[in-house]
């Protein structure tokens, strides 16, 4: 059981906190590039509990600094981004993208000192489509990007999503961990019938209580559901966390399976959930071809926007929410889907935000299904408490080449085989090939 003290730790992200620290010590995806324009409007932003703005200059260089202004704390959102700068409206006072002060507009010339003010500005990176923060204490040598598999793909062949999701990163990143939730909450209607003839799948439904097995690994933890397949193999889906907040989850076939999803913590109560795929894998895999040539009801609808507001939290909102109930169809529950609930991204997304804001793990009872959501959860409390204590650097950070060779899916492989091996070979034939293209071009 996680302890009132340890669900503290895990799940409060301010500054000065433990959590907070340790993910302050990598880049977190923040925001799509096309969200942001030359000479364009500042953005309010919120990560991690602070409140910034972003902002891309003249040249197309990403300013994220603190909303306030160093000169009196009048917030940079009314700014005038213009000329390679930020400058704010109520003095004229005026920042680059560095923080730096660039002009102090309403004070004579030789009684500036704008030399001596700076903004309290982080690091930002672009790269394929998304634009990168960096927190931490390192700004003037921040560590490398890391290397995972779909963020590298050519910003054209990539989908890259964002949704907000009203709780705490770490219950709706847990909905990633928790692989065998897909047998019911997504697929609990679902029969072997209901997929076509040589589709893997078929085997979430026909034995919907797998077994797990758990590992440390340099980049946080792997793990695998696995069951005995109708054809005498195994069949595994294999899923990993990645520090800080990423996952690599089994949503289609190993080979297919191009794709890696964030859970970036806003603040303590909301969360964005980002993801990057490959377009092309995703329309191949072959996951998707079931008996009548259709998904099942509740499992192929595209999430819906609310409209976009400036506010701190107005990115990205779906229009299904809590305060309707995510539209759930009490007949279509009853008839045709298990949760009567249109989208598996929404029927995650009402799970996760009933626990509350933050889940009281003091309540739970966890089972051998949960052991990955456990030993995930030991991994992120130890390196965070490594680092309060002795300084340690959290996983990752300084190894970016720990991310390279990973995917998470699902495959049958030989039940002689160790998870190791079976793993391995996967990796070999359909992760090392294309690592090699990409990098290539």
């Amino acid at each position: 059981m996680t302890t009132a003290r340890e669900s503290e730790i895990l799940t409060r992200v301010g500054s000065g906190t433990p959590m907070g620290n340790m993910l302050r010590h990598y880049w977190l995806p923040a925001a799509k590039s096309s969200e942001l324009a030359a000479d364009g409007e500042p953005m309010r932003l919120k990560l991690l509990g602070e409140e910034l703005i972003a902002f891309r200059d003249s040249t197309g260089r990403i300013g994220v600094m603190d909303h306030r202004c160093p000169h009196r704390c009048a917030s940079l959102f009314f700014g005038r981004n213009e000329e390679g700068g930020i400058r704010c409206v109520y003095h004229g006072w005026k920042f680059d993208v560095d923080g730096k002060c660039l002009d102090m507009a309403n004070v004579p010339p030789h009684q500036d000192f704008k030399h001596k003010v700076h903004a309290k500005a982080y690091k930002a990176a672009e790269r394929n489509g998304l634009v990168w923060v960096y927190m931490g204490e390192r700004q003037d040598a921040p560590p490398p990007l890391p290397l995972i598999e779909s963020t590298l793909e050519a910003e054209a062949d990539l989908e890259i999503d964002f949704i907000q999701r009203d709780c705490n990163w770490l219950q709706a990143l847990e909905g990633d961990i928790d692989t065998s939730h897909l047998g019911f909450l997504h697929l609990g209607a679902a029969q072997t019938q209901t997929y076509a003839n040589g589709n893997i799948d078929q085997n979430i439904v026909a034995n919907r209580s797998p077994e797990f097995i758990v590992e440390d690994t340099p980049f946080g933890t792997t793990y695998g559901a696995h069951r005995p397949s109708e054809d005498g193999g195994t069949y595994w889906r294999f899923a990993h966390f990645m520090f800080p907040c990423w996952t690599l989850p089994p949503i289609s076939v190993f080979e297919a399976n191009v794709l890696a999803r964030a859970w970036v913590p806003l603040d303590d109560h909301h969360t964005m959930f980002i993801l990057v795929a490959n377009k092309s894998a995703r329309k191949r895999r072959p996951s998707q071809s079931f008996a009548d040539g259709k998904e099942p009801v509740g499992t192929a609808t595209k999430d819906k926007y609310l409209p976009r507001t400036t506010d701190w939290l107005g990115r990205w909102k779906l229009v299904a929410h809590s305060a309707n109930d995510y539209l759930i169809d009490r007949e279509v529950q009853r008839t045709q889907s298990y949760t009567g609930i249109d989208g598996i991204h929404l029927q995650d997304q009402a799970i996760t935000e009933s626990m509350g804001p933050i889940t009281d793990h003091t309540w739970e009872h966890l089972a051998p299904s949960d052991i990955p959501i456990a030993r995930t959860r030991r991994r992120i409390l130890a390196a965070a408490v490594a680092l309060a204590e002795k300084g340690t650097v959290p996983p990752g950070v300084d190894t970016p080449q720990d991310y390279r060779l990973q995917r998470g899916g699902s495959f049958v492989a030989d039940a002689k085989l160790d998870w190791r091996e079976a793993y391995a070979q996967r990796i070999a034939q359909d992760v090392v090939p294309r690592a090699t293209k990409v990098a290539a071009e």
